[in-house]
């Protein structure tokens, strides 16, 4: 069992300098408390800067500190940090990832950085990387390292969680390194976002930008399954419980409460960032104060602002904005004995927190985009006597979990202040209702439950990959074919025709057999102790004017047609081609649209092919025409089908599996079974199969088949060898 490597951007220590001394102060954030029980098991470790910029005379010692407690420095100079990490990361990923695409920041040299330190932490890593170990990357600083530490151990076990929201297609494609990006992701086993949309963002951009297609959010990439998936983060439950009723935070409780009085309090506590929507929620609270002059006097809000990147022109200048809100609501509405905003532009400890949790009757959480937010799942986990109310936007990823919340959208400022107002005047047996059903939700699903089911996430993707993995076929198991054809008495063998018999042609119809073909052909269908059995997607009129000189049986257009030998085709199904028209119509469009695309039509299916199209312009149009068909084809009964320089629509009911089935009946007396195919319809037939049956992937691509061979010239050296032995 090997080990596992956590990878964030910052390490869960803060070193700071005192005295011209480094001292080392654990973070309190979620991510820490939850990997905590994960990174200091066994020979566990976690990797990521330090959060300094470190002296080189000192590295040696922050090292040696740091591995004592399961953690691996990676030293970044003062440039990368600015460039990397203030630069890359923080503007131009986070704005363009929470739709601030107007402070997005597009650098070359911070993107040469961003891939500068990127590859920095894979080396690092690579000092420790087992072939046994399980790496877990956390966040939007390291979004080209899965794909770096592939490149490494091309067998590593790699999941990667982004706490942040991914964006629509439409914000992620304005970044000119999309395509790196997400090809960086791809290099994970097993992707986890917060919500669902996130999620779907993901999915929509690789399709779009990568070409490629997923089902239920599994992706193939090559010879790898790739999975993405919904996994909320939870908090510590229980600490935030524990803290709430510390004597500590009790005694600051009640310090809170002499110095404030009797008003209620409605907090907000948040990072100084534009995403948070801290301006628009203090005009909320002072239309609420002019709306509703009967809580003058009785409420106020009280606000934490933690300093955050206060240097850089925008942050500086949300902060001059803050202040001057905050200066003219209390300078308009304050009195002696109340001030409207008690604002505090600091960082406070963990006691303090729970305190302000416990003293306020409500929590306002109104980012304007947030991954997840987990101020308001603290804010439940703190009300011990279940009383509280929240409030939180919908643009934040918790709100699909806190649903009993009062959700607001934060743009609408009359629904933030009637919001205020419903929760000031909930009645107390409501709120109980609410914050209990909050309450039970959060402590099933705590960080230590998010944890686990990420793992076990990774585990199965891993255990489907093994599944799916084929051996590439060697000599000794040549050897074993060739032993079993001889040794049988009856064998039925099953040949998927393009990609497995012969290669690809930008013209269809030029891929009649050659002479080899012909000559392999000749053997295997003379011999009468063999049933060959074409079974291809093609039309059926081609594969009958090029099989007619064999003894075999056809399967054409996926199942739908089935001709044996000395017999004319026919279907074994009732099938509906009603969809054709519109569909081809559809297609036709887009053949104008696309020089050198054309569209095949066969009896019970439609194939428009971009072989010949402009390389490039073929994916993008793929895209789009993917698209379109899944959305045209919704409640349709219908599949549609990408394969090699094709997309392909055809009646959900009809597959190579069902036809392998009927013609195994036919033969049941067959004591060696083959199966060869190239793409995703042949997985059918390979599951068809019987465990005791030999099936070949013509291809490095995951499968159900057993065993692979590179390409169709690999299946012909085989059948020749036959022949030869």
């Amino acid at each position: 069992m090997g080990k596992t490597i956590i990878i964030s951007n910052r390490l869960p220590v803060k070193i700071e300098q005192e005295n011209n001394e480094l001292v080392y102060k654990a973070s309190e954030g979620g991510l820490a408390t939850g990997l905590n029980s994960v990174f200091k098991q066994g020979n566990n470790l976690w990797v990521g800067w330090p959060g300094l910029a470190i002296e080189k005379s000192q590295e040696q010692e922050v090292h040696s500190n740091l591995i004592k407690q399961h953690m691996k420095p990676v030293f970044l100079s003062s440039e990368e940090i600015e460039d990397f990490y203030e630069g890359f990361s923080n503007e131009t990923l986070w704005p363009n990832f929470h739709y601030f695409n107007q402070y997005t920041v597009y650098k070359e040299e911070l993107w040469l950085a961003y891939q500068r330190v990127n590859q920095k932490f894979a080396e690092i890593l690579s000092e420790e990387l087992e072939d046994d170990d399980t790496v877990w990357i956390h966040d939007y600083q390291l979004l080209l390292l899965p794909q770096l530490i592939r490149a490494i151990s091309p067998n590593a076990t790699i999941g990667f969680f982004l706490h942040i929201p991914f964006p629509s297609y439409e914000s992620f494609r304005l970044l000119p390194w999309r395509r790196e990006l997400l090809n960086g992701m791809l290099g994970a086993d097993f992707l986890g976002f917060h919500t669902y949309d996130d999620m779907r963002h993901f999915l929509s951009s690789v399709n779009r930008l990568a070409g490629l297609g997923n089902s239920n959010g599994t992706i193939k990439v090559k010879n790898r399954l790739i999975k993405a998936d919904a996994l909320p983060m939870g908090i510590d439950y229980e600490k935030y419980a524990a803290s709430a009723q510390d004597p500590e935070t009790l005694a600051r409780e009640a310090r809170y409460r002499k110095s404030i009085g009797t008003v209620k309090l409605i907090l907000s506590i948040d990072r100084l960032d534009y995403s948070k929507g801290i301006p628009q929620r203090l005009r909320a609270f002072e239309l609420f104060l002019s709306k509703y002059p009967y809580f003058k006097e009785k409420v106020s809000l009280f606000m934490v602002v933690v300093p955050s990147r206060d240097s850089v022109s925008k942050y500086k200048q949300l902060k001059e904005e803050i202040d001057l809100l905050v200066g003219r609501i209390n300078g308009q509405f304050s009195k002696l004995n109340w001030t409207p905003i008690h604002y505090f532009y600091r960082s406070f400890p963990l006691p303090a927190l729970s305190a302000f949790y416990r003293i306020s009757d409500v929590a306002l959480v109104s980012p304007m985009r947030d991954g997840m937010n987990l101020v308001c799942k603290e804010y439940v986990a703190s009300r011990l006597d279940k009383k509280g109310v929240l409030i939180l936007s919908e643009m934040a990823g918790a709100s699909k979990e806190l649903s009993d919340a009062i959700i607001v959208n934060p743009n609408d400022i009359h629904q933030l202040v009637e919001a205020m107002h419903k929760a000031l005047t909930m009645p107390e047996e409501l709120q109980i209702e609410s914050m209990n059903s909050m309450q039970k939700s959060l402590k099933r699903y705590n960080i230590h439950a998010w944890v686990k089911l990420f793992m076990d996430e990774l585990a199965n993707v891993k255990k489907e990959q093994s599944h799916l993995k084929t051996r590439l076929i060697d000599n000794q198991l040549s050897e074993e074919i060739k032993h079993a054809y001889k040794q049988s008495e009856e064998r039925l063998i099953f040949l998927d025709y393009d990609g497995t018999l012969v290669g690809f042609n930008e013209n269809p119809d030029d891929s009649k057999p050659d002479q080899e073909l012909i000559e392999i052909l000749d053997y295997l269908t003379k011999d009468k102790n063999n049933h060959i059995v074409i079974i291809s997607g093609r039309g059926r009129q081609s594969l009958e004017e090029w099989m007619k000189p064999y003894s075999l049986d056809i399967v054409a257009e996926h199942g739908v047609w089935i001709k044996r030998m000395g017999k004319p085709f026919k279907t074994f199904m009732k099938i509906n081609a009603s969809w054709k028209k519109e569909t081809l119509s559809l297609l036709e469009r887009y053949v104008n649209r696309t020089p050198g695309s054309f569209v095949e039509e066969k009896d019970y299916s439609l194939v428009w092919h971009y072989r010949k199209v402009e390389t490039g312009l073929g994916e993008v149009r793929t895209r789009e025409l993917t698209s379109h068909l899944k959305y045209m084809t919704a409640n349709e009964n219908l599949d549609v089908l990408e394969g090699d320089m094709i997309v392909e629509i055809k009646n959900s009911e009809i597959n190579k599996g069902k036809a392998t089935q009927k013609l195994m009946e036919i033969y049941p007396e067959a004591d060696f079974l083959l199966a060869l195919g190239d793409d995703f319809t042949d997985e059918d037939t390979f599951k068809a199969m019987p465990e005791d049956s030999y099936t070949i992937k013509v291809g490095t691509s995951a499968s159900e088949a057993k065993f692979s061979v590179n390409s169709y010239k690999e299946v012909r050296k085989l059948f020749n060898d036959i022949i030869k032995s």
